[in-house]
């Protein structure tokens, strides 16, 4: 371990020509199969709401419960349960698709309307003089997760209140996998419970994951099935264009990775056996995509010179003419 202390650390750098602009601090830690921390920068211990980059652990008890089978669910619709999807038409089809299988509509969610972040899907709509839909929302896929697991148990409809049984599953999951007694919960964008937990709890439950392949028991293989699912379906975790589609296509399908609000970020490593868990305090996102992939590069799973790669870690800064002003880049900390 190094660097371990309580403040954050400089991780990402902006440059402008010669002058050092702007610095992005946080925190980060690598686990190993048995939860110890083989990397830290920061504080390990660092309390966090890790956003939508807890999507998988909520994913868990759609399969442990049988839910999933029972439904029949695909890889893309487990893949889409862990999604922070882009609202395009690949990923609202097969929510609509999924909702028409439960005998739901729209109207049964709980997250939201969203605006596409997709320009054609976003466009559309304007066109039409129509306004987005709650299948929009960039968590529907998790929510139609949620729908399926609640109609499973007999539950009611309210599958975001915290003491619903679809989120104290969810609870359950969480705290089995990070280890740790979660210490409360925030109200996400999507309206469901986001538990909290330690920089260290969470890096521990992506290496639950990262290792589940050489267990037997039903959250383990549960973890295999959904960390496969975004392996396999990378365009429908996120979208064209996002940090989580673009790096794990060119990690060809070996590293599962998740983006979440306020510049979290987590990796799933099954062939090293390891979980990495990001955060960037001051919540800005193209700091955790440079983060994660410099950390992925340093792990020897992201080759440096890819083009998802560059994009996003020693990447240009063009001005309004196109002309190069400056550098994106990770600090020394993560060379």
């Amino acid at each position: 371990m190094n660097n371990s202390a309580s403040a954050p650390v400089p991780m990402v750098e902006i440059w402008r020509g010669p002058f050092l602009e702007s610095i992005h601090a946080g925190h980060a830690v690598i686990c190993d199969e048995a939860g110890q921390i083989v990397q830290a920068w920061g504080d390990p211990e660092a309390v966090v709401l890790p956003r939508s980059s807890a999507k998988m652990i909520q994913g868990l008890p759609l399969i442990t419960s049988g839910a999933a089978d029972q439904a029949g669910l695909t890889t893309e619709q487990l893949a889409l349960a862990c999604a922070s999807h882009n609202g395009a038409a690949i990923h609202t089809d097969r929510v609509a698709a999924w909702l028409k299988d439960l005998e739901l509509g729209d109207d049964d969610f709980r997250c939201g309307p969203q605006w596409p972040d997709d320009k054609p899907a976003n466009h559309a709509l304007i066109r039409a003089y129509e306004k987005p839909c709650q299948m929009h929302n960039n968590c529907s896929g998790k929510h139609a997760g949620f729908l399926t697991l609640s109609q499973h148990l007999g539950a009611g409809p309210d599958y975001v209140d915290p003491d619903h049984p679809v989120q104290t599953a969810c609870l359950e999951a969480f705290e089995q996998t990070t280890q740790q007694a979660s210490p409360g919960f925030g109200v996400d964008g999507c309206s469901a419970p986001n538990f909290a937990t330690t920089l260290h709890g969470m890096a521990r439950a992506m290496a639950f994951f990262a290792s589940a392949h050489e267990r037997t028991d039903t959250t383990s293989q549960a973890a295999v099935r959904l960390s496969q699912a975004m392996m396999l379906h990378p365009d429908l975790v996120a979208g064209e264009g996002r940090a989580c589609t673009e790096l794990m296509r060119a990690m060809n399908g070996k590293v599962a990775i998740k983006t979440g609000a306020e510049a979290f970020f987590v990796a799933i490593i099954p062939e090293k056996k390891l979980g990495v868990a990001l955060k960037i305090v001051d919540g800005t996102t193209r700091a955790s995509e440079c983060a994660i992939a410099s950390i992925l590069v340093k792990l020897g799973v992201l080759d440096a010179e890819h083009p998802a790669t560059r994009k996003r870690r020693f990447a240009p800064i063009l001005n309004r003419r196109g002309i190069e002003a400056g550098l994106i880049k990770p600090a020394a900390t993560l060379l």
